[in-house]
């Protein structure tokens, strides 16, 4: 007798009873019906908000101890993952080291899809352990079904490296309380086509992934106010984004900020406290250290009275 679908349980697996008729409508309507289906995403992200920041904790921990973070998924979910590893430093300003994903599959997973790639609990386990995680670090597992096994693999790899330990998924009871530290479950219910993660568990996970790294981020120094002063000038649009910066923390012209950039070798953060400060670069960048990288403290000047001027004007 076959054995039983260990799949067929699983919340994304399940039909929905929203968009039975869906082959049936004609564009419009099926438009109509995901963004009905697409707004309980946002309150079953939302349901997740408090273990969402107490992954950040996790995470802001870490790097502030010289941790890293590593996004470990398959398929849609291993995409995700990449998104934000490769978002990340030009972002933020940060080693490509600092933030990683892993795919089951490898990179040409990312462009086209390698099924059965995700079957491999073993493959996930030598994935992990070829990146030589330490206490330090922290793994994020990425799975929207919970029961991914080239996932479960690389956290195997992950706890016995003794690395802290962040799963998302779309399953509420995948829990793995003896492999991780904090459950995200964001229940996003039946997709729209039954069983196709990348519509409403996709988006949840992204959701939820931005959240994660993006505060984490901030509570490292990332940003003053909302502004993105360590973001690198890699291109044209990048450094017209300094520039900009330049202009609303100082009050420097476009030209003016330019040249400051310069001379701060288009260091965002290091250019406002040289002007804030009347310093040097290298004195800039001392401050900066003394400061753990915040330009608040370094500068000793809030943002949020020049920006509210700023939108009044507007």
């Amino acid at each position: 007798m076959p054995e039983q679908s260990k799949w067929r349980s699983l919340p994304t697996e399940q039909i929905n009873p929203a968009t039975l008729d869906i082959d049936k409508l004609d564009a419009t309507d099926i438009v109509e019906r995901m963004l009905g289906e697409d707004r309980l995403v946002i309150a079953a992200v939302k349901r997740e908000k408090v273990r969402i920041a107490a992954g950040v904790d996790i995470m802001t921990q870490a790097l502030r101890t010289g941790g890293r973070i590593i996004l470990v998924g398959a398929g849609t979910s291993g995409r995700l993952g990449v998104l934000e590893a490769a978002e990340i430093p030009p972002t933020f300003g940060t080693d490509p080291d600092l933030v990683q994903a892993v795919i089951a599959g490898g990179r040409g997973a990312v462009f086209r899809a390698r099924e059965g790639a995700e079957d491999n609990r073993e493959n996930g386990a030598r994935s992990l352990r070829r990146l030589r995680p330490t206490k330090s670090d922290v793994v994020i597992g990425v799975s929207a079904s919970g029961i991914t096994q080239f996932v479960l693999g690389a956290l195997e790899s992950a706890r016995a490296a003794g690395a802290r330990i962040i799963f998302v998924t779309c399953d509420p009871r995948a829990q793995l309380q003896e492999l991780v530290d904090l459950t995200i479950t964001p229940a996003v219910g039946p997709e729209i086509i039954a069983g196709s993660t990348r519509l409403k568990a996709g988006t949840a996970t992204k959701l939820v992934l931005n959240m994660l790294t993006s505060a984490s981020m901030i509570r490292t120094g990332k940003t003053y106010g909302n502004l993105m002063v360590d973001v690198r000038t890699g291109s044209e649009k990048l450094r017209d984004r300094a520039r900009r910066i330049i202009g609303i923390v100082t009050g420097l012209d476009y030209d003016h900020a330019e040249k400051l950039l310069e001379k701060a070798r288009w260091n965002v953060k290091a250019a406002i406290v040289m002007q804030k400060g009347g310093l040097s670069y290298k004195q800039s960048l001392a401050r900066l250290r003394r400061a753990n990288g915040f330009v608040r403290e370094a500068i000793g000047e809030d943002i949020e009275p020049r920006l509210k001027a700023l939108l009044k004007a507007v």
